[in-house]
């Protein structure tokens, strides 16, 4: 296998987002869940995502597993690699973003970097280094209130900076408007002044072109799926890659089906609302989730219940103020790990009952089900909603799956029914 292009996601359903933008741009394109085993049996694709749930650990973990992933990808052939992170740039200023990015910079010997969040087609533009959420900036916005990555400077230039080792710099707007050349011009400049990462503004699609085209000229890039769309129609266009028609498909998989959200977006707790409509939903009582195992084993009873009936809902998911007074309780850390493993234990007993059919909104809560269920990789298949395909599991040892794992902000009130309608 020779790749057009490698991505290192530090979340699971970041990775399906780009996974699922790579694929509409015509790259065939697998999904990994960490790197791949050397007996993983992948077919021959253009682009392989490894997905790492390294947003919120410890930095130097976060670097170790990251540089694992890069290595593997470049034996495979990838001449680019993206560093894929969310688009709100979650990460405090500790890291995780910096760091990782300064050692890929490092072990690909690259001078400067391109960094960008920007994804117009799901509201996150930049604007003179300014992170904006729709019409408002990141930190006026209620993405700005993650609760384990709050975000409250929407400034990415001084962001990336209190994380990073290096200087940070800006390609703004007005050189963007100048085309490709003007780009690289700009960026000679700023790798003159001894500045190794470059925050680059993008309001529409065609600018995410212009920076695709300038990135895969680099050995290494930073940024959400909007600089994975630029990058893909870069390759096609040089004819790296010739582009495939449709997303993977397959037989019909069938069997019960099951949602659990563990994400605490206003996007997710309004998804989860419009669900109570049409199937049942349990919410966890997450104060006995974080006191043992017997609320977990409580939940798939409940469901085992039913799911022979139609599809259920379970949820962790809580309001800004309820999280923050549990985390008050319970402490931050110990109480996001807790339910997050709540919810796997959930996945795993759900799967055991026969579930095949599992949708999960929420990214930390995706990693650890995903983990869990220790499914190796994914086929992209049809697109749920802008950034959220059906995953078609590949090289599980149990019985096929079929996957959405859904970043909590994303997807139309209807989420769960859509996505129920698409994964049969």
């Amino acid at each position: 296998m020779t790749l057009a292009l490698g991505c290192i996601a530090d979340d699971y359903t970041g990775a399906s987002d780009l996974a699922n933008t790579l694929t509409r741009q015509g790259l065939r394109t697998v999904q990994t869940i960490g790197v791949p085993s050397g007996d993983l049996d992948l077919p021959e694709v253009d682009a392989v995502v490894v997905s790492l749930k390294s947003r919120s650990i410890e930095a130097g973990e976060a670097v170790a597993r990251s540089r694992d992933a890069e290595k593997w990808l470049r034996s495979r052939g990838a001449s680019h690699v993206l560093f894929k992170i969310c688009s709100t740039f979650d990460s405090t200023d500790a890291g995780n973003i910096g760091p990782v990015m300064d050692a890929l910079r490092a072990d690909c010997g690259e001078t400067i970097v391109l960094v960008t969040p920007a994804f117009p087609e799901a509201g996150r533009t930049v604007y003179q280094g300014n992170l904006f959420v729709g019409l408002v900036p990141l930190n006026e916005s209620p993405l700005k209130d993650h609760p384990l990555n709050p975000m409250h400077d929407a400034n990415l230039v001084r962001v990336l900076a209190r994380q990073s080792q290096t200087k940070v710099g800006l390609v703004n707007l007005a050189t963007l408007t100048r085309g490709a050349d003007a780009v690289r011009a700009r960026l000679g400049e700023l790798a003159g002044q001894g500045v190794g990462a470059a925050i680059v503004d993008a309001v529409f699609d065609s600018d995410l072109e212009i920076i695709g085209a300038v990135a895969a000229g680099h050995r290494l890039s930073v940024g959400a799926s909007g600089i994975g769309l630029g990058i893909a129609r870069a390759l096609v266009k040089s004819g790296k890659v010739r582009a495939a028609s449709g997303a993977a498909s397959g037989a019909a998989v069938g069997g019960p089906a099951a949602c659990l959200a563990g994400s605490c977006s206003q996007a997710t707790l309004q998804q989860i609302a419009n669900a109570e409509r049409i199937m049942p939903v349990l919410h966890l009582d997450t104060d006995r989730v974080i006191a043992g195992k017997e609320e977990a084993r409580r939940a798939v009873a409940w469901a085992a219940e039913r799911i022979n009936s139609g599809p259920v809902l379970i949820a962790s998911s809580a309001t800004p103020e309820e999280v923050a007074a549990l985390q008050s309780r319970h402490g931050r850390n110990h109480a996001g790990h807790a339910i997050e493993q709540a919810m796997a234990d959930i996945a795993e007993g759900l799967t055991v009952a026969g579930v095949r059919r599992l949708i999960v909104a929420g990214g930390e809560t995706s990693g650890a089900v995903v983990d869990r269920l220790r499914i190796p990789g994914f086929l992209v298949g049809e697109e749920i909603a802008a950034g959220v395909p059906v995953l078609r599991s590949v090289g599980a040892k149990d019985a096929e799956m079929l996957l959405a794992l859904k970043s909590g902000n994303f997807g139309g009130p209807t989420f769960f029914s859509d996505a129920l309608a698409l994964m049969r």
